[in-house]
């Protein structure tokens, strides 16, 4: 069987790519709380992400347990990241500059303007996370691949 792990430069690399991530949370009763969510990343950095802060994520996610964030593609060859990390920050969201790196990395720059226009001033949170573990596949290494 191939081995279908990315180096660290491949998984940095496809979750700095465009992709919706799912960030899953953990709560002290019942399942975690699993979301589709807009990410931003760069190589060797933090994860970050933006929401509300009295939302069921916000407020979860205050509580700085360790979490869990999966992005993968949806086309063949299929392949994922799943990052767990730590709540390594919390801070107010900048519009100008969160808000809006953000829409336009999802939205294109006309569109990311116009989506951070609507929405200034909504009072939302930056929430940083270091990744401690990566776990891989990329099944363009295997015989699945093509």
């Amino acid at each position: 069987m191939a081995d279908t792990r990315m180096s660290r430069e491949e998984r940095e690399a496809f979750l700095a790519d465009l992709h919706v991530g799912v960030l899953s949370i953990p709560r002290s009763v019942g399942p975690p709380l699993s979301a589709p969510v807009w990410y931003g990343y760069e190589p060797g950095g933090d994860i970050w992400v933006l929401t509300g802060p009295d939302s069921l994520k916000g407020r979860l996610l205050k509580q700085g347990l360790a979490l869990t964030l999966v992005a993968q593609s949806e086309e063949l060859p299929y392949a994922y990241v799943s990052v767990e990390g730590t709540v390594t920050d919390i801070r107010p969201c900048d519009d100008e500059v969160d808000t809006r790196t953000m829409a336009r990395r999802y939205l294109g720059d006309q569109l990311g303007d116009a989506y951070t226009d609507a929405n200034a001033g909504s009072g939302s949170i930056r929430v940083s996370v270091r990744p401690d573990r990566w776990l891989t596949v990329d099944y363009a290494k295997s015989d699945l691949g093509g």
